[in-house]
């Protein structure tokens, strides 16, 4: 991984906590809204394409988990730990933020939890108990993110076979149970998470009542201002999200091992420091879930009017994701263009046999090109970029749901002074973590 210059880390948290007090200072709030309610209209999808996307997606998985148990052992050559952790997790998560809920039109779950419903005749209504919440979701999440970070082979394809079709299998009896639309908006982490971050993006979409979804374009962001509060779950889960992405980048530097007395550059390996990383996560969470529910409740104490805790804390925390998004550009960056290669000439020859139905499975993965000194210059200017503009999107966006939620510029500016030094200092966090030494 490419690390970001110390200059770069200094410059960019002197610039983030500037244009942090900046926008509370000057920024109109009427502009602001206005801005966040311009929709201009597209065209319509009909509905009916998600059953034909979710085949397609569905018939992919199955390949790939099949790939995962017959083809190469190297996470290099095996298409599945490529697709997983590259394609969908980071590739598919930063479309969502870009250009709306593409997971809605290929959710591999859609069209097997329709055909047993009916088959069953359950129906698709929501069947699940409000009290359940989102705490469903913040399970699986903590189970996926662990897998990922503490697991000590993530990347085995045909232990990863395993647990992809152990994660498919669970999810499809609990759709079929509590109801498709239901499950997939508080159940099954993955479309929870990818449904929330699409809310970032410049692509809004309706049911226009008539079978059909109408697209608008708005700007970044626009979304998550009128959106509703999130329950106490909702938020933690939200939290949870950055939280894990944040760790995965505090996990591998040098100032992490010595905490523990581990010599970084004598690292063993994950099965050494599973109960240390597993505390790690745990730990991230907590103290981010703290700071931000301390934020929200000193600024409740600020302004004349509060708005209640629970209300306040359920709404501010959409304006998280755009700190989210950007540090999972940022950290991925490199990982992304690298292994996308790697995923490029996987697929061409899945089972290595000397295939090559893409053409580009003798291609020569170009890591050096990211290691040049211009490219290295693009990456380090992108990185600080995404998370300085993901900064100051976040402030913009908590400063107008501020503003909605106490009804005034006077009270909104009182609120967001807790909240706004918070994400000064999770974005100088975020630029610190990337130009931190880190092994393993």
């Amino acid at each position: 991984m490419l690390l970001l210059p110390t200059n770069y880390y200094l410059a960019g948290g002197a610039v983030a906590v500037a244009l942090t007090f900046t926008v509370l200072a000057v920024g109109s709030l009427t502009v602001l809204n206005r801005f966040a309610d311009v929709r201009i209209r597209l065209f319509a999808v009909p509905d009916k394409l998600r059953l034909a996307g979710s085949l397609l997606c569905l018939a992919i998985l199955a390949a790939l988990v099949v790939i995962g148990f017959i083809g190469s052992r190297d996470p290099l050559s095996n298409p599945l730990p490529l697709m997983v952790w590259t394609v969908f997790w980071v590739g598919l998560t930063l479309l969502q933020g870009i250009a709306g809920d593409l997971w809605r039109w290929i959710n591999p779950w859609y069209l097997p939890a329709r055909l047993l419903s009916r088959l069953l005749g359950r129906g698709t209504g929501d069947r699940m108990p409000a009290w359940l919440g989102y705490w469903p979701a913040i399970v699986q999440f903590f189970a996926f993110a662990w897998f990922e970070l503490v697991y000590p082979a993530p990347d085995d394809p045909a232990r990863l076979a395993v647990a992809v079709s152990a994660y498919f299998a669970v999810n499809l009896v609990a759709a079929v149970a509590f109801g498709y639309e239901a499950w997939m908006q508080r159940g099954e982490c993955l479309s929870v998470f990818l449904r929330m971050i699409s809310r970032l993006a410049i692509l809004d979409s309706k049911d226009d009542g008539e079978g059909c979804r109408r697209l608008a374009l708005c700007l970044p962001g626009a979304k998550l201002v009128g959106t509703k509060p999130l329950p106490l779950s909702g938020t933690l889960f939200l939290l949870l999200a950055l939280s894990t992405v944040s760790f995965d980048g505090l996990m591998r530097t040098f100032f992490w091992f010595g905490l523990f007395g581990i010599n970084p550059l004598e690292f063993t390996g994950r099965s050494s420091v599973i109960g240390i990383s597993s505390f790690g996560m745990v730990a991230m969470f907590v103290l981010l879930s703290t700071a931000f529910l301390l934020a929200v409740w000193l600024g409740e104490r600020l302004t004349r009017a509060p708005a209640g805790f629970g209300r306040a804390a359920g709404t501010l925390v959409w304006s998280i994701i755009p700190i989210s998004m950007a540090y999972h550009f940022s950290h991925y960056l490199v990982v992304l263009v690298i292994n996308g290669q790697y995923a490029l000439s996987a697929l061409s020859d899945p089972l290595m046999n000397g295939l090559d139905l893409f053409g580009t499975a003798g291609m020569h993965v170009q890591a050096g090109l990211l290691m040049g000194a211009q490219s290295a210059w693009l990456v380090w200017n992108l990185q600080s970029a995404a998370i300085i503009g993901g900064h100051v999107l976040a402030v913009l966006v908590a400063h107008v749901i501020a503003a909605r939620l106490y009804g005034s510029a006077r009270d909104a500016a009182s609120s967001q002074l807790p909240l706004a030094a918070l994400m000064a200092g999770y974005t100088v966090f975020g630029l610190w973590l990337l130009s931190s030494p880190t092994a393993g």
